[in-house]
């Protein structure tokens, strides 16, 4: 069994919801000196931070560790691995891991492995290390298919409507639960109304109803989250003040639980060139150049303004499902087109 496989079965068999990772990071954290890395530890917040190299530039590698709950039950049917967090995002994860570690460093470089906690809930850890570094490149760590490279990804505005009052009766007053579903049905309408069907998808908004409850006993309350997808090019503010207004019609307060706008690298990106030439090296075919429905830590890292990509294998459209599993296969040859893909971006003039 390869490290990486070794790794991935480890990982994939601690559960690590969001909010419960530590001991996934704590086995993360002392598997990684064996890799190659020379240093790792815990952060503040509980990330995994590992480091090779002493030189100036710095290269950030991050991977999420963090999972959703569900999936399927952990088992291996030959080289295919089931299990939550096997594609998102501990096979990808895996493959910067031990790539990295590999890797060949020029002496003016010095490499950052990053699992971060939180990715799924609100990108703690991520946020966390944002005013951390200020890296020469950056490489996250999601599926995109070996032959996938990942330009872009969509914008998220995650909102909180809520009402509530003391009681009424309803014949004289509908109350905060029937104002609630009515202002998520006008933000929902609006997100339609928005969307161009014709556009490619990361040029599409979209929206759904991500929790909802109500009661009246008496007193009455009622609350709906709305998880929404943002184009590329909107601006998450400007798109919160128009929906306050269709709140504040309905007497519904409005909170930003999250907001992140839509981000995108062209495809001449030093990080994107660098694994575009170690896909060709490895596969023999140009890789596919992707722009995702869904919303990463691709989106804060691009804060930083240096060269990014996110790459690692696995099928996306099994993310978050009972059908979650990565071929094994798929593992090693990520693992070697990171491996290869590192020093080619250091080679750079532009990185």
């Amino acid at each position: 069994m390869s490290a990486a496989e070794r790794l991935l079965e480890d990982l994939a068999a601690i559960p690590s919801v969001s909010g419960q990772e530590e001991r996934a990071c704590r086995h993360l954290r002392d598997t990684l000196p064996s890799l190659g890395w020379e240093e790792a530890f815990l952060d503040e917040v509980g990330n995994v931070v590992a480091t090779r190299g002493r030189g100036e530039r710095e290269l950030l590698l991050v991977g999420h560790v963090d999972t959703v709950p569900g999936g399927p039950p952990l088992r291996r049917d030959d080289r295919i691995l089931w299990g939550r967090g096997t594609v998102d995002a501990k096979g990808p994860l895996c493959a910067l891991a031990v790539g990295g570690g590999r890797a060949r460093l020029p002496e003016k470089w010095r490499l950052t492995f990053v699992g971060v906690v939180g990715e799924e809930r609100d990108s703690l850890g991520m946020r966390h290390r944002l005013s951390r570094h200020t890296p020469c490149g950056c490489v996250i760590g999601e599926p995109s298919g070996t032959d996938g490279v990942t330009l872009a990804y969509r914008g998220r505005l995650l909102l909180r409507l809520s009402a509530r009052d003391g009681g009424a009766h309803r014949s004289g007053s509908s109350g905060p639960l029937t104002a609630c579903l009515r202002a998520a049905a006008a933000v929902l309408d609006e997100v339609e109304l928005r969307d161009d069907k014709t556009a490619p998808l990361a040029a599409r908004t979209s929206g759904s109803v991500a929790f909802m409850e109500g009661r009246e006993e008496g007193a009455r309350h009622a609350l709906v989250e709305l998880d929404l997808r943002l184009p590329l090019g909107a601006d998450p503010e400007e798109w919160t003040r128009n929906l306050e207004i269709l709140a504040t019609l309905q007497q519904v307060e409005l909170e930003v639980l999250d907001s992140v706008a839509a981000a995108e690298r062209p495809k001449n990106d030093p990080a994107v060139l660098a694994f575009r030439t170690a896909v060709r090296s490895v596969l023999g075919t140009a890789p596919r150049l992707l722009a995702k429905g869904g919303t990463a830590d691709f989106n804060l890292a691009a804060a930083w303004g240096c060269p990014l990509v996110a790459y690692g294998p696995g099928d996306s459209k099994l993310d978050h499902t009972d059908q979650e599993r990565l071929n094994l296969d798929d593992l090693e040859t990520a693992t070697t087109v990171v491996e290869r893909a590192i020093p080619a971006f250091t080679a750079s003039e532009r990185a």
